[in-house]
């Protein structure tokens, strides 16, 4: 077994001021958790190889692989809606950039490698409570289909971190398209220097979007990516907690998973993070948001676009002002199939927005709820499944006009809606039982999630009331 990263290290290329260079801390004794050796494999990566002790030292950042170049990456963002000059990386270090088996670029990230110049105060370290919270819900978001982060390793540290208490360290080892948010354009539009502006632009549209001509295209480009995202996100009833402009990827993937979450009984102002005490990022405001943060990204790139401010304001406004239009759309191919639609309808916005009406005053599971049309066990999901009669006579009525027959519509209904997602008190067990130093769970769980419309009698059922869990925690 031979452990060979064959790094491509663009990021590290650019200019100084883009980066801190700084290697992982080193730590006391790594121990393996889970590799993902389907990823492994994507990456061209050896999974065996990864799991020995040389591998281990690697994914726990005791040890520097050839060909790396580490380095945490400088950023700013606006942190629910108050602007922070400079954040960065703050416990993450990017060993660098492997192409993969389908020529995509990937980074390779390590999560609580330790401190580095953007820690401002904190250790730079993790317990295993997030680490596998971001494991379990980024592989489960790739399960489910949607545009994510992914998770290569998690693998404890031997070392204790101090948070409310002590407890056990690890370190995730996280893949993706790029760490560009945009907080990467904000930390250098605030500092004027558009000579960086101009590098990380043309950076990204050589990275993620080639075919785009300029900065007006590469917005268009990401405002597109994040109306598709966030419509996924809705369709799978995620709520990501923290849509702060810094844990925006202009790659339209997933990033941060903090206090994010998933629905138990539906309701559109739900709010699961303790930090966000005024429902910022509800799940329903999500779509304003991501509006709201694109309008920080355009204005970041208008330095870039002519010397004519005024024509160069007005076409970054109409990039932004076309999310909407490209959100309903989006929206409409996510939600149209789990409610069994092959054609399309003018009015069919308005029949899912009763059913979700119905659901919100019915208090149903929203998972639960629409796995459930396909088999007839739809209102088992309802606290009132009155609630749920006089939306199906309308549902029935328009299924009579698509095409597809019985046994087409209910393939297309198990294929759209899953039948297990990563629920909080499962993640919750889960975490707590690692710190017991018990990964059962977390196996059970993960398992389970990579496979999510197959049915789980056990892991498809909501929380008790004793169980459900209100309150999600950053946990950093």
């Amino acid at each position: 077994m031979q452990l060979r990263f064959a790094f491509d290290n663009s990021y590290a290329r650019l200019p100084d001021r883009f980066y801190a260079r700084q290697d992982p801390t080193p730590v006391a004794t790594p121990g393996k958790i889970a590799i993902n050796a389907d990823l492994a494999a994507e990456l061209g990566l050896d999974a065996a190889a990864l799991d020995t002790p040389e591998g281990l030292e690697i994914l726990a950042g005791s040890r520097v692989p050839e060909g790396a170049e580490p380095l945490a990456q400088a950023y700013a963002g606006h942190q629910f809606g108050g602007w922070v000059p400079q954040l960065g990386d703050g416990r993450a270090v990017l060993l660098g950039e492997i192409v993969d088996r389908t020529g995509t670029r990937r980074d390779i990230q390590l999560k609580g490698a330790g401190r580095t110049p953007f820690s401002r105060m904190g250790d730079g370290r993790a317990w295993i409570g997030p680490v596998l919270r971001e494991y379990i819900v980024s592989e489960a978001m790739h399960a489910l289909g949607v545009p994510t982060t992914r998770a290569l390793a998690a693998v404890t540290t031997g070392e204790t971190v101090l948070r409310e208490a002590p407890l056990p360290g690890a370190v995730l080892t996280r893949v993706a398209r790029s760490h560009i948010r945009v907080g990467t354009f904000q930390y250098f539009a605030a500092r004027e220097d558009t000579e960086a502006l101009q590098a990380l632009t043309d950076h990204a549209i050589a990275r993620h979007y080639p075919e785009a001509a300029g900065p007006l295209d590469l917005l268009d480009a990401v405002v597109a990516a994040q109306a598709r995202l966030v419509a996924h996100w809705l369709g799978v009833g995620f709520i990501h907690g923290v849509m702060n402009t810094d844990n925006v990827s202009i790659a339209g993937e997933t990033i941060d998973y903090g206090p994010c979450a998933f629905l138990d009984t539906y309701h559109p102002e739900t709010v699961f993070s303790s930090i966000d005490q005024f429902g910022r990022y509800a799940y329903s405001r999500q779509p304003d948001i991501a509006v709201w943060n694109l309008a920080q990204f355009a204005t970041c790139l208008l330095p870039l676009m002519g010397e004519d401010r005024d024509a160069a304001v007005e076409h970054a406004t109409e990039s932004v002002h076309r999310f909407p239009e490209l959100f309903r759309a989006a929206w409409l191919d996510v939600f149209r199939p789990k409610i069994g639609l092959t054609s399309a309808e003018d009015g069919d916005a308005d029949l899912i927005h009763g059913l979700l009406d119905r659901m919100a005053a019915g208090r149903a599971d929203f998972t639960n709820a629409f796995r459930g049309l396909a088999d007839g066990t739809a209102a088992d999901a309802f606290e009132a499944p009155e609630a749920l009669d006089a939306w199906q006579a309308d549902w029935e009525a328009r299924l009579a006009r698509d095409p597809a027959g019985p046994e087409a519509r209910r393939a297309v209904m198990e294929a759209a809606n899953p039948a297990v997602i990563p629920r909080n008190h499962r993640i919750e067990h889960a975490t707590a039982a690692a710190v017991d130093g018990d990964l059962g769970p977390f196996e059970r769980l993960r398992t389970a999630l990579a496979t999510p419309f197959a049915p789980d009698a056990d892991l498809s059922r909501p929380p008790a009331p004793d169980e459900a869990v209100r309150r999600t925690f950053c946990g950093t």
